[in-house]
This record gives C-alpha cells, structure tokens and sequence, in this order.
C-alpha cells in the first residue's frame, strides 16, 4: 500500500474549487466556512426543506454534522443525503456526540441507514456508539477510555472495518492519533498537536476538509481522507509554532490551510499503514 498522490489530490483541488454544501452545527459554521475557502474549496450552507435538495445538486460534496441537533435539521440533513446520493457526490458524516443521547445515537443511525455516506469522521466514542449503541461520550468529546493507543488499535482497526463494511464509507476515527479504515486499507496518522483539541470547531473544520478533498477527488475516497487528516494533522504543528495562545492558534491555523502545499504534506505527514 503506497502514499496517496499529493500533487494529484491537491492538483485536482485547484482545478475544480469544488462547492461544498455544508449541514453542520451553528457553534462552528463560521470556522467552517473559512477553513473549506482556506483548502481551496468554496462553502455553501443551507437548511431549509425546501432547497437543500436543489443546493445539493448544484455541490460537489455535502457534510452533514449532527452538534447542534434538531429534528426539522435532521430532515433537511435526509433530504439533502438523498440527492447527493442521485448525483454521486461524496457525503461526509459526523455523528457528532454519538452515544451522549438516544436522540443523537437514534438519529445517526437513521442517518447511516437511509443515507450512503462516503465518510464518517468521529472520535473513538461515537464511532463505538454508531457499532454497539452502548458507547457513552464525555459531551461531544471522547471518554477518556476511549483512546487510541498501542494496546487498543487492533480492536480499533477490527471495530472500524466492521462499520465500514457495513456502511460502504471510509471511517476517520480522530484524536491525538487519527486512524483511517476502507475495507482492508488501514492507515494511522500521527501528524497533529493538542492546541487542536483546545479550540472549539477542530473536528467540524476537518469534516469541511474532507469535504473539499473528497468533492474534488470522489474517486480516492481513502487516499483524500487520509491526505486531508494528514494536512489538518500539519497545518496544526505549524499553527502551534506561530501562535500565542488559542485564540492566535484559530487564526494560525487558519493562515497555514490556505499556504499548504502538496509538497509540505509530503514531507511532514507521519504516516504507517497497516497491512493486517
């Protein structure tokens, strides 16, 4: 299993500036916005019932996150999932606070059940929410339990590629370490800095991302969330090293997505594939 292509992933970026519809939640809709702009793409977000289906057809890739959750946005979220589906374009999922709350953990599964998601981006916690219903998250962020270390990435790896069996979809399983699951393709990436988990909005930037590098590469599902955890994982080290506190870090690191390079990710990803 060789590195994705850089240059091509970020070649195909700069050519199609792909539009992303965005679903997402109202804490981090702005930081969002900017960060798709930042990785080349262009952002759209709309709610309503009544045009979602029309917004998305006109997108190139859709993100639907579930942190603000209500339940005329879950049926725009079903609506808009269905006609991303009719068009091929790419669906990125966050279950965001999966297993917190039966409405959460109820609605995630409706979602992964009547929609065919592309990707599902969440921490340790939701993703064993989304496989067992039992899972309990700290808020929206994982347990402490749930940590991905050396002890526990097998069972990780077996528990990610059972859902991604069952789903179709890459499965992103984020933290201080990211784990990326398709089938039997397995990748860990170790890129990243903990300035990221002290900011409000992380995790939803990087669904925008893998919204921009999967609009724009639908044809490498795996290699575009890897290559997008990876560049999220080093814009972050390079925030960190420019910044002042957190919030010159939200700025920073802003800054570092609209400079990165495919030759920056090539040389910085940290990056080890597991055959098993």
């Amino acid at each position: 299993m060789g590195n994705p292509d850089y240059g091509k992933i970020f070649e195909n970026i700069k050519e199609h500036s792909p539009l992303i519809h965005c679903i997402t939640n109202y804490v981090t809709i702005n930081d969002v916005a900017n960060i798709i702009l930042a990785a080349g793409g262009s952002p759209i977000m709309a709610e309503e019932k009544e045009e979602v289906e029309e917004i998305t057809r006109m997108c190139d890739g859709l993100v639907l996150n579930i942190g603000t959750l209500q339940k005329k946005k879950t049926e725009a979220m079903l609506l808009a999932g269905k006609a991303a589906n009719e068009t091929g374009h790419p669906v990125i999922f966050d279950p965001v606070g999966a297993g917190s709350s039966r409405l959460r953990t109820e609605t995630a599964h409706r979602i992964m059940k009547e929609i065919k998601l592309s990707v599902i981006r969440g921490n340790v916690s939701e993703i064993k929410a989304l496989c067992q219903d039992k899972a309990m998250t700290k808020g929206v962020d994982a347990d402490g339990k749930d940590a991905l270390t050396k002890d526990s990435m097998e069972d990780m790896i077996s528990m990610g590629r059972r859902l991604s069996e069952e789903t179709g979809a890459v499965i992103l399983m984020t933290g201080a370490v990211d784990l990326a699951v398709f089938g039997r393709q397995t990748a860990v990436i170790y890129n990243g800095d903990p300035d990221m988990a002290r900011i409000t909005g992380s995790g939803c930037m990087l669904d925008g991302v893998l919204g921009v590098f999967a609009g724009a590469n639908p044809e490498s599902l795996f290699d575009s969330a890897v290559t997008a955890a990876g560049t999220m994982g080093i814009c972050g080290e390079k925030a960190a090293a420019a910044s002042q506190g957190t919030g010159s870090f939200r700025m920073c690191f802003i800054d570092e997505m609209s400079k990165i390079t495919a030759k920056q990710v090539e040389r910085g990803i940290r990056i080890e594939y597991k055959s098993k």
